[in-house]
């Protein structure tokens, strides 16, 4: 949840115009849970327990051992089209569960163009 706060609080990427939304397989107590702990106003944070949206969004592809989605960023614009996608959390896309969020605006401002 770390990864959200900051890419909430960096100027970069709110310059950039983009909602924030996290979507996750935990439920929605977990979540509240989460946001309570990591102090997350403003930014939603949805239950995908049934796995449809992971599923249509094609992230399972990258998922973890749990069977989990990886840690993957999805840009949807205006018209709901995927205009970038970028996995991270699986060993082949770097293996890792935070990404700063200078490198998170520059790719989302680079698809923007």
């Amino acid at each position: 949840m770390q990864q959200i706060v900051d890419l909430h609080n960096d100027a970069a990427f709110r310059a950039l115009g983009v909602d924030l939304v996290s979507i996750a397989f935990d439920s929605s107590q977990e979540l509240a849970a989460g946001a309570a702990e990591y102090g997350i106003t403003g930014v939603p944070l949805l239950s995908d327990a049934d796995h449809e949206v992971s599923q249509a969004y094609e992230v399972l592809q990258w998922a973890v051992a749990s069977g989990e989605p990886g840690h993957t960023f999805i840009l949807v614009d205006g018209d709901g089209t995927v205009v970038w996608i970028q996995d991270y959390g699986a060993p082949e896309n770097r293996g890792v569960m935070y990404v700063e969020p200078a490198e998170i605006a520059e790719q989302v401002q680079a698809a923007l163009r």
